[in-house]
């Protein structure tokens, strides 16, 4: 399998983790909140991986952790502002409105404008901007999600090129853990807190973000950003049908149409989005 196809691949599976976790942790909501739902996935995915990778301090140079903490940082925020959008908004329409992140990735980091206009249209399609009425502060919580996801996958990219294996998410994560702590800290959230509930939060972390995050670091060894930006157009139409057969949050005309045409854009990244063999970093050891 080339490097794109395999690249694609995981970027696919991660897809399909993300909006079945996101889904799951609504389930959480009434107990938790949003941010709480947030925290306790970060908190478990940051013990999750620090005891499975076990990173040393000497296998990082100074730039390189300070690029897995800019990612733990990067990695809360996304986490956290995306979770109050998907509380106020449709799963589908947070998502396509999360996606203006890779979106802008593909646009500033491609050559080949035709895929990243393509899934703009089909965002346009989902989000519905000319019906009144929406969330605001939906709306706004999915767009600062989505400019910490163009950081995300920027920040991934560096970190999976510098350091070997997956000891630069076994940095990062615990650091999104400790910034969401900070955030999450004045709420109710720990007054809620019981071992049931924290029990289904770390099948959660194994879902979203571990096994997604973990398949995503991987795909960026193989993709370039711009071909990985555009092949998250495939997100939105994920969230629709996750959201539809999950949430029975049900799709319009206009949304069906907004599936078709992000669904052409990532099909058209996945076919000319392979990083030259150059550019690829060199095996580490894990």
């Amino acid at each position: 399998m080339t490097p794109t196809r395999t690249g694609a691949a995981l970027a696919l599976a991660a897809i399909v983790c993300v909006q079945l976790g996101l889904a799951a942790s609504t389930g959480l909501f009434d107990e938790l909140g949003p941010s709480g739902a947030a925290w306790l996935r970060l908190a478990w995915a940051g013990i999750i991986l620090l005891v499975a990778a076990r990173p040393r301090p000497s296998a990082f140079t100074r730039r390189a952790f300070l690029a897995c903490v800019a990612l733990g940082v990067v990695s809360a925020g996304m986490t956290l502002t995306f979770m109050t959008a998907v509380a106020r908004l449709p799963l589908g329409t947070a998502v396509a409105i999360e996606f203006l992140g890779p979106l802008g990735v593909a646009v500033a980091r491609g050559r080949a404008r035709l895929w990243p206009v393509l899934a703009a249209l089909g965002v346009v399609l989902l989000t519905e901007p000319w019906h009144g009425g929406t969330d605001l502060v939906g709306i706004g919580c999915a767009l600062a999600a989505a400019a910490c996801w163009a950081g995300y996958i920027l920040l991934t990219q560096r970190v999976g090129d510098e350091v070997g294996g997956l000891r630069g998410l076994a940095v990062s994560m615990p650091v999104a853990a400790l910034v969401s702590t900070v955030v999450v800290l004045p709420s109710s959230v720990f007054g809620n807190l019981t071992w049931p509930i924290a029990g289904v939060g770390f099948l959660l972390a194994v879902l979203l973000p571990v096994v997604p995050y973990t398949l995503e670091f991987l795909a960026l060894r193989r993709l370039t950003t711009a071909a990985f930006g555009t092949l998250m157009a495939l997100e939105p139409a994920a969230g629709l049908l996750v959201g539809w057969a999950f949430l029975h949050q049900t799709p319009g005309v206009a949304g069906i149409a907004g599936v078709a045409f992000v669904v052409a854009a990532g099909v058209g990244a996945e076919r000319s989005g392979a990083r030259h063999a150059s550019a690829l970093p060199e095996p580490s050891p894990a």
